[in-house]
């Protein structure tokens, strides 16, 4: 999740790279037998615009067009910090044979802060299909030239900065910014962080001024930004990408923080093995798709193919990781 020079996110980082093997709307096929799978309803626990949806709509795109399901449909289901469709997918588990739930590190998050009783643990963990970068965005006529000018800013008078995300006080859109300030030699427990529900209010936050800045997902952002909209003074790969290679890293501005947000997918209670392994081969054989490629480049995403057995590993060594560095911010 996030990486500086400390012994806890080089862990961070390390488990993160040993845990990964790189390898919308519906669109139904003429003949959905010649698919892979024949449907997938995706759960998305938030709204329209974040990463969660983009994440569920552009799988869904790429696994129709590509020809291996035969029809996506998408369901967002906001409330709770997600812990809403967290309940509503346990509840209503004999209904959900072919729905997967989207989510992030926020799973691991919110459940240690207490905001939905349940965990991962209580889902069926599929596998971990994409990396995120995070971003720090401004709108395109900001004072602000670069993060260091934010930075300049934040600590002469903290409360003059106001940062949007699209999740609650001390989750993930949290974490990134406070990581960042602290990097820079701020005070994280400072940050005068601003929730809304879902990266696309987020967004519309900052755009109507309420905010200066906005922590987000870096896919989230990049649209926007080639739309002239925004700006985004930096994002938090260890290097620039291939796919948005104008936008600086927080490294190259003297800031020494990285992070990479996975997203994945789980299944209802007692969804079986075989079930588990069909939906695994199927995303599997989407990374070779030139339809992926063009859902992948246009969102910045990393490739990060984690199957059932890997992905449930990976979510248990995040549970201990991320929960020490909230510990250590001051959120736990």
């Amino acid at each position: 999740m996030f990486g500086k020079t400390t012994k806890l996110s080089r862990r961070l980082v390390l488990s993160m790279a040993a845990a990964a093997v790189s390898v919308g709307m519906a669109m139904p096929l003429s003949s959905a037998s010649a698919a892979d799978l024949e449907k997938i309803h995706f759960l998305i626990p938030g709204g329209a615009g974040g990463g969660w949806d983009g994440t569920a709509r552009g799988t869904g795109e790429a696994l129709t067009k590509s020809g291996l399901l035969g029809s996506a449909s998408f369901e967002n289901m906001s409330g709770g910090g997600g812990g809403k469709a967290i309940a509503h997918l346990i509840e209503t588990a004999e209904r959900q044979g072919d729905t997967l739930m989207v989510n992030s590190t926020p799973i691991v998050i919110r459940s240690l802060t207490k905001v939905f009783p349940q965990s991962f643990r209580d889902l069926v963990p599929v596998a971990g299909v994409i990396g995120d970068y995070a971003a720090f965005v401004v709108p395109a006529d900001s004072k602000y030239k670069s993060f260091a000018e934010v930075v300049a800013d934040f600590k002469a008078d903290p409360k003059s900065v106001k940062i949007a995300g699209g999740s609650a006080r001390g989750s993930m859109d949290h974490l990134v910014a406070a990581q960042a300030f602290k990097a820079a030699g701020g005070d994280p427990k400072a940050v005068k962080y601003i929730p809304y529900d879902a990266g696309g209010k987020a967004m519309a936050g900052l755009l109507s001024g309420e905010t200066a800045l906005l922590s987000t997902g870096l896919s989230e952002a990049l649209e926007l930004e080639r739309s002239g909209q925004v700006r985004i003074l930096a994002m938090t790969g260890a290097n620039r990408i291939e796919d948005a290679p104008n936008i600086p890293t927080l490294t190259e501005q003297g800031i020494d923080a990285t992070f990479v947000n996975w997203r994945g997918f789980f299944a209802a209670p007692g969804t079986s093995k075989e079930k588990v392994a069909a939906y695994n081969a199927t995303l599997e054989k989407m990374y070779d798709t030139p339809e992926w490629e063009t859902v992948r480049s246009r969102n910045g995403w990393v490739e990060v193919f984690q199957p059932a057995d890997v992905f449930y590993t990976f979510l248990e060594e995040q549970e201990g990781i991320v929960g020490d560095l909230m510990k250590e911010l001051g959120f736990l």
